[in-house]
């Protein structure tokens, strides 16, 4: 099947933070890109016996860039995320897609206030002050993650594969 999807890795070597950025960027823009031209009921649809669809990951994606950047790097907001992959009827689809990229733009914002790789969270993570690089990569494996059951709910659907 041919791809069509297909966008190229970041090719950005121009510092360590840069570096990382682009590659959870990557990944994040992987995910909003399985979402575009589909209708409200597709991003819905349970495809996988854990119950996963598309707007759920997501709506999950969300709760952790809040929670891992706000919370722990930045000390905003609260540390009681759900990060369920249920998005109530009654939510519309796009505000979940506008609240992502809302999320993003926020943590963005905070890598960038942070600059340094190396500067120690504000809340601990497991009763350590761990560092922002380490929370870049977290994220950056635990959107790629669903990244990719993204890529399989989307051949699913309506066959369009890539990255």
């Amino acid at each position: 099947m041919a791809e069509t999807q297909r966008k190229p890795v970041p090719r950005n070597d121009d510092g360590e933070l840069d570096t990382a950025l682009a590659f959870l960027d990557f990944a994040r823009e992987s995910v909003l890109k399985k979402a575009e031209g589909l209708t409200d009921e597709q991003l819905r649809r349970v495809l996988v016996d854990s119950g996963t669809n598309l707007i759920g990951l997501i709506a999950h994606l969300t709760d952790g860039e809040r929670y891992w950047f706000g919370y722990h790097v930045a000390g905003q907001g609260h540390d009681s995320y759900e990060f369920g992959m249920t998005v109530p009827a009654a939510v519309e689809t796009a505000d979940v897609i506008a609240t992502y990229r809302a999320a993003i733009e926020d943590s963005n914002r905070i890598i960038r206030a942070a600059a340094d790789p190396g500067a120690p969270v504000v809340h601990p993570i497991d009763g350590k002050h761990l560092s922002l690089r380490w929370v870049l990569a977290h994220m950056t494996s635990e959107t790629a993650r669903h990244a990719g059951h993204a890529d399989i709910l989307r051949e699913q659907l309506d066959g369009t594969t890539g990255r």
